[in-house]
């Protein structure tokens, strides 16, 4: 008997053994959606690794089920303290994504909404800024609106906003 289930049944009543394993198979579940650069960066076994990738491949319900169930006894053997300390970072990660992407979209709006005020701090932000340029979409924007026609200009000044950013960030 491994020492894992040893721990498990001195200490722990059945249902909440079942619990931690169900916990498992949903950790495993997780990791079977992430893509294999990501994996990659993961302690695993060879026969999970290869589990996780055959997943996708298990498309039938039932088939799919069995396979997380597999996955979930091989989870037990894995160090879920990494796991779990990736998630974290991808969390983390999509989270600072987020939040730039929204901070992205204030400036749009604001660009929008104020006057030279907003495009004077916009440039006091971003001093590679085509002042030009961008006047130039944020009339067409305004006109769109007025017009109600869809908001091609708010997109490329978003757009041009984020190509802005990235570069000043240096992912560009």
């Amino acid at each position: 008997m491994s020492e894992f289930h040893q721990d498990l049944s001195e200490e722990k009543s059945k249902s909440q053994v079942k619990r931690e394993l169900h916990a498992l198979q949903e950790l495993g579940e997780r990791l079977a959606g992430l893509r294999p650069e990501q994996l990659d960066r993961l302690p695993l076994t060879d026969a999970l690794r290869r589990a996780l990738l055959d997943a996708p491949k298990h498309t039938a319900h039932i088939a799919r089920k069995r396979h997380i169930q597999y996955i979930g006894k091989l989870m037990r053997d894995q160090d879920i303290d990494a796991i779990l300390a990736l998630f974290e970072q991808l969390d983390a990660s999509s989270r600072q994504y987020n939040e730039r992407f929204h901070a992205l979209e204030r400036w749009r709006d604001r660009l929008l909404d104020g006057g030279d005020e907003a495009l004077e701090a916009f440039v006091g932000d971003y001093p590679d800024t085509d002042r030009q340029h961008l006047r130039g979409l944020i009339r067409q924007a305004r006109h769109e609106t007025a017009q109600n026609k869809p908001p091609a200009a708010s997109r490329k000044i978003f757009k041009y906003i984020r190509d802005l950013d990235e570069s000043r960030r240096g992912l560009r």
